[in-house]
């Protein structure tokens, strides 16, 4: 897959492949938790919990016992749960990642599984920006400000807060584009955020 196509493949399938070999097993975990959430509505509430914790595990909060228990727990209940196991369990995150999504999204019965593909494909960029350009972050850009900002919008979720995000980094000197551009994107952004895991030094 080349540059171009990344940004205008509309298919999660062949967009992942792309990131085989390139992307982190906690990025990979986090994007799937996310296409989960788009569908929170239809996973019963039993089973919300496993991505919950699929979530702290990726980013080293919970531990594996804590996982396998909360796996324990779900099994036996509703098919939704498949996508939550796939993004914390399976071998091949990568496949996993986008069937996992998918198989949830079947497994409610609605008519149209596609519908979900092109919010995937929004949450993918968002997660992993550009992997054919990465960005680097200045040092200087790092104040007291834009580190707090960053760490609360994470941890509260608050991804509305995104464009403030932006002028803080303006103000601290950020002169990069893509940086800039991504945080005043209205579109989609959740944990995983590539803008937000670079100024956090998460991968």
């Amino acid at each position: 897959m080349s540059e171009k196509e990344w940004f205008r493949s509309r298919n999660p399938t062949h967009v992942l492949d792309c990131l085989e070999g390139r992307a982190s097993d906690r990025k990979l975990r986090l994007f799937t938790c996310a296409c989960c959430r788009r569908i929170w509505n239809v996973i019963p509430n039993e089973n919300r919990n496993i991505v919950e914790v699929a979530e702290r595990y990726a980013d080293g909060i919970d531990n594996e016992q804590t996982l396998n228990d909360a796996i324990t727990k779900m099994i036996g209940g509703n098919e939704a749960h498949v996508c939550a196991v796939g993004a914390t369990t399976h071998s091949d995150s990568r496949k996993v990642a986008c069937s996992g999504a998918w198989n949830a999204r079947c497994a409610t019965a609605l008519p149209n599984i596609d519908v979900e593909s092109p919010f995937q494909i929004a949450l993918l960029h968002d997660i992993f920006g550009n992997p054919f350009h990465p960005v680097s972050l200045d040092p200087s850009w790092l104040t007291s400000t834009v580190v707090a900002l960053a760490e609360g919008i994470y941890q509260g979720r608050t991804f509305d807060r995104m464009p403030i995000l932006a002028d803080a980094l303006q103000d601290a000197g950020c002169d990069n584009d893509d940086i800039l551009t991504h945080c005043r994107d209205v579109g989609s952004h959740v944990r995983g955020c590539w803008v937000v895991d670079l100024i956090l030094g998460k991968g």
